[in-house]
């Protein structure tokens, strides 16, 4: 089977886990609404200028950041029970259960409009996150059991490129002659609904985790079905010796902790990078300029700012769809330290321009330029990348904990920029992007030193890529089984 067809036949089930429109429609529509807060317990929606005649710009900056940050909220407090739920259920009925979370969001802020709108809508994003916190460990971890060695990275990707899509769909029908209005508002919010019900309708037909099935249920047969299905292939004797040399490791292993992924040398560095690499992900600044970039692009003087924002997600998008073909050729990270780089130089130039506005006018293509190129270099490494290059990092034992312990540390930056970039912004003014410009070199440089290339490589490479970084000539221990509450037990 060629690479292209085996790519199209991961994709159908990529997009039954992956098509998930909410973390977008949650995150990005809103910035679509920014000017359609509703009053205090008040149902119908006003301006921000009708609304600061009845209260402080204080409060409405502080609902506004509520209603974005919240999100992040319910992301960080479910994101640590995804793996648990995984290897509990599945990752499919993981995935189905999880949608309920979902739709019970979607049908709060659908209905925001009905109630007192503030308290609905920021009570909808936050079980909306928690249901976006679970899936942030089970779809990576997902694709990274089902994917081959050799196109881990590139399915990896598929699943940013429909995040991304996502985003550009929420950003187009939130114009306000579409949904983006006060009368259909509630609606655009309510949205998230229709993905909740596709991802639900493909998730039965696709195939359960060969690796879950093989090494965690001892279920062969099963496993063998399931690789068949997603090879589409009949030889799949590597993969199976590959999954049964796996499970004999791992059957030899004591279990750990969560809290021995930082203690036991063999752990403490790739969690350690795990967390880094989501860190560099969420502290670069992107997501202070997509919740805020009408903003932004206001400030920079263009003149209809939505349609300028509207146009980053399109440049999202495509230069998402290049990570997919780049990854598997350029490597994971030799891809990040580009777009760390490139986002580095962009951050500069947005300030720059935005600083020297009021002198030259015609410095707001400077900065309206620096956004586009931002956006595009995030895209081709630190957006896709690290999501997938964790679940690289761990074998099948640990690599749900792994997994929800990088998804707490993404979302808890997510929160932190969601609450704070207003007022880091307020406080800063056009320089505010010159103190991400200093966050991205110290992650290019950490990148450089400690990260270490995972293209093509088993876990037992990547674990040797690690103790040598370390400088340790130390036995890797194989893949464990995670007990993740469970009290710690010496090694």
């Amino acid at each position: 089977m060629t690479e292209d067809k085996v790519i199209i036949t991961h994709y159908r089930h990529v997009l039954g886990v992956s098509l998930d429109d909410r973390i977008a429609i949650n995150n990005y529509a809103l910035n679509s609404t920014e000017e359609l807060p509703t009053s205090l317990g008040d149902p119908t929606p006003v301006s921000w200028a009708e609304e600061e005649t009845m209260t402080s710009a204080s409060l409405i900056t502080m609902f506004w950041s509520l209603s974005v940050s919240s999100f992040a909220v319910g992301g960080m407090i479910a994101s640590f029970f995804g793996g648990l739920l995984g290897d509990k259920l599945g990752r499919i009925k993981a995935l189905l259960v999880a949608n309920i979370l979902s739709l019970v969001g979607a049908l709060l802020m659908g209905f925001s409009k009905l109630g007192p709108s503030h308290i609905l809508i920021i009570s909808g994003r936050g079980i909306s996150g928690l249901y976006c916190g679970l899936i942030s460990g089970l779809i990576p971890m997902y694709i990274g059991e089902i994917a081959p060695t050799t196109l881990r990275g590139a399915i990896g990707a598929l699943h940013q490129l429909a995040i991304v899509t996502g985003i550009l769909i929420s950003q187009i029908v939130g114009l306000d002659f579409i949904l983006g209005n006060h009368e259909l508002w509630h609606i655009l919010l309510g949205l998230s609904a229709v993905p909740a019900i596709l991802q639900c309708l493909l998730l039965f037909f696709c195939p359960e985790s060969p690796r879950y099935l093989y090494i965690k249920l001892d279920e062969e047969a099963k496993a063998k079905k399931s690789l068949k299905r997603l090879r589409g292939s009949d030889d799949i004797t590597k993969d199976i010796t590959e999954m049964r040399k796996e499970r004999e490791e791992a059957s030899n292993e004591k279990k750990v902790s969560i809290i021995q992924l930082f203690t036991n040398a063999s752990y403490r560095q790739p969690i350690l990078v795990a967390l880094m690499l989501h860190a560099a992900q969420q502290f670069s600044g992107i997501n202070g300029i997509f919740y805020y970039s009408t903003s932004i692009f206001q400030t920079a003087g263009i003149s209809q700012p939505v349609y300028a924002t509207i146009g980053v997600g399109a440049v999202n998008t495509v230069f998402t769809a290049v990570s997919v073909f780049l990854v598997e050729k350029a490597g994971r990270r030799s891809l990040f330290l580009i777009g760390m780089s490139g986002m580095f130089v962009c951050a500069i130039f947005m300030s720059v321009g935005l600083v020297l506005l009021s002198k030259f006018p015609w410095m707001n293509y400077v900065s309206m330029t620096a956004i586009f190129l931002f956006v595009s270099f995030f895209e081709i490494g630190p957006g896709p990348i690290p999501w997938f290059m964790v679940a690289e990092f761990f074998s099948q034992g640990p690599r749900p904990a792994a997994l929800a312990i990088a998804a707490f540390s993404n979302w808890t930056g997510n929160f932190i920029i969601a609450l704070c970039f207003q007022y880091i912004a307020d406080f800063c003014g056009p320089y505010v992007f010159f103190l991400f410009a200093g966050v991205v070199l110290a992650f290019i440089l950490f990148t450089f030193f400690k990260v270490p290339e995972t293209k093509g490589k088993s876990f037992e490479e990547i674990a040797a890529e690690f103790r040598k970084k370390r400088g340790s000539a130390e036995t890797p221990k194989a893949a464990v089984e995670m007990e993740f509450l469970g009290p710690t037990e010496t090694m």
